[in-house]
């Protein structure tokens, strides 16, 4: 019998909690040095790390290391280290109307910013003494909402074709070994007029070298039609696109939002649902937990309780190639 891994260990009870911002990581070559948030259970040791990737969204704040607290402090909670950066495309940032070359969504940015995370863990241990000698670097993973879902996808192995000279472009980081994507951007020959003319990168998305674990949520309500003409389903694509092994857990009756994950009670959330929010956190943390340490039973356990409930919030499906 194998020992249990110190994620299979952790008590399914939350964790006192810790958070701290802004650290601040040198960033040469980038407009202005990276700021990081770090949350994180106050005990525990051997903590795998989450890079959490921020959407575009129209908030201020959201859009940044602000953002995403049902998320953060939920995984934290779990045993989680995770580091939420603030991607160039934030609205607390003045890149976005910015006549750089990758405005305004900087999808090649964002993924170097995982990377210059992970380059510069000694340096963030440094800057909080509490996690110090505490955090198992080789147990990496992404999670990523709306376009934060694309930078999951490319860092896990999705590609694209530079607009410049038509070359393929990867940014696959090979420290994250698993990962999710919630209401990521879909294939691209499905764009609507607008995501064609202002997104045109989304077009060359390939997804047949996304190989590293991942599972994908999707809400069968979020049409996106801003984004795609293909509807709710063009979320599912990076499942369905990519090889495996992959999972996708498709939400019933959600929105982009699926449920809340962006923010505590944000008026922009259309289908604000504690209980789909509550799913999406338990299943997540499941599957990265099982993604990370091979035979914990905690993903098998989650869909089970999903498909077990009289009236299931969704439906999984998994892929094993």
């Amino acid at each position: 019998m194998s020992q249990p891994t110190p994620a299979a260990n952790a008590s399914s009870a939350p964790a006192q909690v810790f958070s701290i911002h802004p650290i601040v990581l040198p960033a040469p070559g980038r407009p202005v040095d990276l700021q990081v948030r770090v949350s994180a259970p106050v005990t525990g040791s051997e903590l795998p790390i989450l890079l959490l990737s921020h959407g575009h969204g129209p908030s201020n704040f959201v859009s940044s290391l602000h953002g995403y607290a049902p998320l953060a402090n939920y995984f934290a909670a779990h045993g989680f280290v995770v580091i939420q950066p603030t991607h160039l495309d934030s609205k607390t940032l003045p890149f976005r109307g910015s006549d750089h070359p990758d405005a305004p969504l900087f999808w090649r940015a964002r993924a170097e910013d995982m990377s210059r995370i992970l380059d510069q863990l000694d340096a963030i241990e440094r800057a909080v003494p509490a996690i110090a000698g505490r955090v198992d670097r080789s147990k990496v993973a992404v999670l990523g909402h709306s376009m934060g879902g694309h930078t999951a996808s490319v860092l896990l192995g999705a590609r694209h074709v530079d607009p410049h000279d038509g070359s393929e472009v990867s940014v696959a980081e090979p420290r994250i070994k698993a990962g999710v994507l919630l209401a990521a951007p879909g294939r691209g020959d499905a764009l609507s007029k607008y995501a064609a003319e202002n997104y045109a990168f989304f077009a060359t998305i390939d997804f047949s070298t996304m190989t590293t674990p991942a599972l994908v949520v999707a809400g069968d309500k979020d049409g996106s039609p801003h984004l795609t003409t293909a509807g709710a389903a063009w979320h599912a694509d990076p499942y369905f696109l990519s090889p495996g092994p992959k999972s996708l857990l498709m939400l019933v009756d959600a929105g982009h939002g699926l449920g809340g994950v962006a923010g505590y009670d944000l008026a922009e959330t259309t289908d604000e649902n504690p209980e789909r929010v509550a799913a999406v956190q338990l299943l997540t943390r499941a599957y990265l937990r099982t993604a990370l340490y091979p035979g914990d039973s905690a993903w098998q356990e989650a869909q089970s309780a999903l498909t077990g409930a009289a009236k299931p919030l969704g439906r999984v499906e998994s892929k094993s190639r």
